[in-house]
């Protein structure tokens, strides 16, 4: 691995989830909250639509690093909070961003800094993975 520079983009996705994506999250977690899929339930309680799993956003922010990493037993870390949620329309679904930045690097760790969005609203909050280097 290169040397890595704080502010370095080491690598950024965007991932389309739709009301199907939910399901089959849902089917695989056991995490069968109705807020996944039902509007009706959604409305409910209060929530602007059928929102994505806060750990499917968290999971496939997380593996957008795999790829550059090369081995994800080099993650030794990782941690968010949820900050906002991301809102899957029935018709369009929704596009999550994924940009990883270095926000921190030393001789044998590093951290970085993850920026995951929806529709220009930052959804998890102090997203961080220190990495080992070698």
């Amino acid at each position: 691995m290169t040397a890595l520079t704080v502010g370095d983009v080491v690598a950024e996705r965007t991932v389309h989830l739709t009301r199907e994506s939910l399901v089959r999250y849902a089917g695989a977690s056991g995490d069968f909250n109705p807020i996944h899929y039902r509007d009706d339930v959604a409305a409910s309680v209060g929530l602007p639509g059928v929102l994505a799993h806060g750990m499917l956003t968290m999971g496939l922010s997380i593996e957008t690093l795999v790829p550059w990493l090369g081995d994800s037993g080099r993650i030794l870390d990782y941690g968010v909070r949820f900050t906002r949620p991301v809102v899957v329309d029935p018709e369009t679904g929704a596009d999550l961003r994924i940009v990883a930045k270095v926000g921190l690097a030393d001789d044998d760790t590093a951290r970085i800094d993850l920026t995951v969005s929806h529709a220009d609203t930052t959804v998890l909050g102090k997203a961080q993975v220190r990495i080992r280097l070698a």
